[in-house]
């Protein structure tokens, strides 16, 4: 099949979870990389693709979408053979709402954490690390009785979830209170075709 183009950033988790996805599926791909420092994703040709000038954007043979879990979503229904997103109720409403965790706790906290050292974000870094905990023990509580984040096997709602968490020490957020958590990253870093994000020296990061 001709490769999916993908728009990225390298160091957008948001890109990095469809990056995940693709390589999870096997899909082949076409990284296009779009210099957000230089501001190319507020350019006309970029914001024809995505009108809110947001990595990561997909192309598959034309039909061209936005919006990280919205892309995770498609993946897995197109190409995921019955894996990824289970299409019973409980199930589906289950992805959803770890779906709506990504973008906002898990987007409020430890991603809003790391955009503060690798990016210079102007948040409050105390309030921000403090919230980024109450999420992460929320998450650590909830993979204490299961693998996943819903049921036995992995779905979108771990993927979209990972990258952030991951990499929430450079954002100062240490993961050292957090067994479950630390144990789920390493199962999905397990599974066949993981790619990993690029980890920056920022935060506890520099020490680690």
């Amino acid at each position: 099949m001709q490769a999916i183009k993908l728009y990225n950033f390298p160091r957008s988790g948001h890109a990095h979870r469809v990056e995940l996805m693709l390589s999870l599926l096997q899909l082949p791909t076409e990284l296009i990389f779009v210099d957000l420092a230089k501001g190319e994703h507020k350019q006309p040709a970029f914001l024809a693709l995505n009108a809110f000038g947001q990595v990561p954007v997909i192309d598959d043979q034309g039909v061209v979408l936005a919006d990280s879990n919205a892309i995770l979503v498609y993946l897995a229904q197109k190409y995921g053979n019955g894996r990824w997103l289970p299409t019973d109720p409980v199930g589906a409403a289950k992805v959803q709402r770890w779906l709506s965790v990504a973008a906002g706790p898990i987007a409020f906290g430890p991603a809003r954490a790391r955009l503060i050292t690798v990016f210079g974000a102007p948040y409050n870094a105390e309030e921000v690390i403090a919230y980024a905990h109450t999420v992460l023990k929320v998450i650590d509580h909830e993979l204490a009785n299961t693998p996943y984040l819903v049921g036995t096997e992995p779905t979108v709602a771990d993927v979209a979830a990972y990258s952030y968490i991951a990499h929430a020490p450079e954002g100062n957020v240490s993961l050292d209170e957090y067994a479950n958590i630390r144990a789920w990253l390493a199962r999905i870093e397990a599974l066949p075709g993981f790619v990993g994000m690029p980890r920056t020296v920022a935060g506890l990061q520099k020490t680690a």
